[in-house]
């Protein structure tokens, strides 16, 4: 199966009859980009999301002509940042990178976000990448089937670690312990990199992650990936077990990571921002970089994206009722 086919099934279903957000109705202010382009990540540097947001800022610089200069606003699950854009100039020289949880998720665990997540403009996806059980050596644990029973054994004791509340990290965990009927302590971080840096010390048992941001520390022995929540092997760690062939086939979950503009940013603007992305996803230089990641280069165009956001809303959505997950 080609690329192009493989993102098609990642991105669908598509809503082709979805309509258009008015904002990629209106006329343009004038040129895009006309000064340096600010990408705000809702979480701190060193994660996945962070790194994602690196690779393509790093290859949009010389497309564009213009600086593209990552910030970092975290918390709050990603909440922060989202609503640093949602507040800024429509005129695309802000943008979002971010995994599902501001754009399809924080909605159902959030009384108040600071914003409207239906109101930003789905611009397409960089990445998506397979979601790993994850342990410290130190604990012994080396499968599923282990780390079932040691839950098992331990009801309200083990901890594991998230990337924040509401992100897919968080939701894993929440889907883990709804398949296997396990209760563990939830333990939320202000993004991957410190969660896995206290998985690393042992002040946490587990976390739920992708493969990307994880890689290294696996790599180093620092920490140990038993299954993946996926249906292949990731072929960076291919003797890891998928969860189908650990006997729990129900576990399926993957991080993403999107870009989106502000509400209202103009069509025109819209268009310059998704044709840089999408030149920058078709470089082999990026896609071999995010493939040493762990993750897959998607893309999509702005309808495809809105409506595969759309989809994942309905997903998680589901989920969280289902698992009566809340904000802790």
């Amino acid at each position: 199966m080609d690329s192009i086919a493989r993102r098609r099934m990642f991105l669908l279903p598509l809503a082709a009859s979805l309509p258009a957000r008015a904002a990629l109705a209106q006329p343009a202010a004038g040129p895009f980009p006309s000064r340096p382009v600010r990408v705000v990540v809702p979480f701190p540097a060193g994660g996945s999301n962070d790194i994602s947001a690196r690779i393509a800022a790093d290859h949009l610089r010389p497309i564009w002509g213009q600086p593209v200069v990552v910030e970092n606003i975290s918390g709050a699950g990603g909440n922060i940042g989202a609503a640093a854009v949602a507040r800024a100039e429509p005129d695309g020289h802000t943008l979002l990178v971010t995994p599902a949880g501001p754009l399809s998720i924080n909605q159902f665990l959030f009384r108040n976000l600071g914003y409207d997540p239906e109101g930003f403009v789905p611009v397409t996806v960089l990445c998506k990448t397979p979601n790993v059980a994850i342990v410290s050596p130190a604990s012994g644990i080396r499968t599923l089937g282990e780390l079932i029973a040691r839950a098992k054994e331990r009801p309200d004791s083990m901890t594991f670690a998230s990337q924040g509340v509401g992100t897919t990290s968080h939701l894993t965990g929440a889907l883990f312990q709804d398949l296997t009927g396990t209760k563990l302590v939830h333990v939320p971080y202000r993004g991957e990199a410190p969660a896995l840096t206290d998985i690393v010390g042992g002040r946490v048992d587990m976390i739920f992650s992708n493969v990307t941001g994880a890689l290294a520390q696996h790599q180093a022995g620092r920490v140990r990936m038993i299954v993946v929540a996926d249906t292949e092997r990731a072929p960076e760690i291919p003797d890891v077990p998928t969860a189908a062939e650990a006997g729990l086939p129900e576990f399926q979950s993957y991080a993403w990571f999107g870009a989106a503009a502000p509400p209202g940013t103009p069509a025109a603007a819209v268009s310059r921002i998704a044709a840089g992305f999408a030149q920058v996803l078709r470089d082999p230089e990026v896609q071999r970089r995010f493939r040493e990641l762990g993750a897959t280069t998607v893309g999509g165009t702005p309808e495809e994206t809105a409506a595969f956001v759309v989809a994942e809303r309905a997903r998680w959505g589901a989920l969280v009722r289902r698992a009566n997950v809340s904000v802790e």
